[in-house]
């Protein structure tokens, strides 16, 4: 059975991993022209160096949960943002803008079924942060 802190520092390396696959879909989809507002290329870059700064903070912040109340609050806010956004992920998979995505090389990939294996990746982050976040002292 893992200690408390082991699973503040695993949920620390789930939400990394789920900050990177979310980065790499949102620079491709970026890239591709799927889900790009027109606020232009500027702004665009502003919101991809913010989420690269949350990618490296909030991990950090999460794995000192086990040390501290603010810490601790941090993640159980950051888990219930994490489940509504597996819910906004689960509606586009329920009913996607696009039929399809192009893949890298040729070929597509349906909205739905890729919103649908991000639903599952976020369902897992926000399961192993509410397991830290909600977990006794030892």
């Amino acid at each position: 059975m893992a200690t408390r802190e082991e699973r503040f520092r695993q949920a620390a390396w789930a939400y990394f991993i789920y900050g990177i696959l979310y980065m790499i879909g949102a620079v491709y989809l970026a890239g591709q022209g799927v889900a790009v507002r027109r606020t232009g290329a500027g702004p665009m870059v502003a919101w991809f160096i913010i989420g690269a700064l949350l990618i490296v903070v909030f991990p950090w912040l999460i794995a000192r949960g086990a040390r501290g109340v603010g810490y601790l609050w941090f993640t159980r806010i950051l888990t219930l943002l994490v489940a509504y956004r597996a819910f906004e992920v689960g509606r586009v998979a329920l009913a996607p803008k696009l039929r399809s995505v192009p893949l890298p090389g040729g070929g597509e990939v349906p909205m739905s079924l890729g919103a649908s294996i991000f639903f599952l990746i976020t369902l897992a982050t926000m399961a192993v942060l509410a397991r830290a976040a909600w977990s006794r002292r030892e």
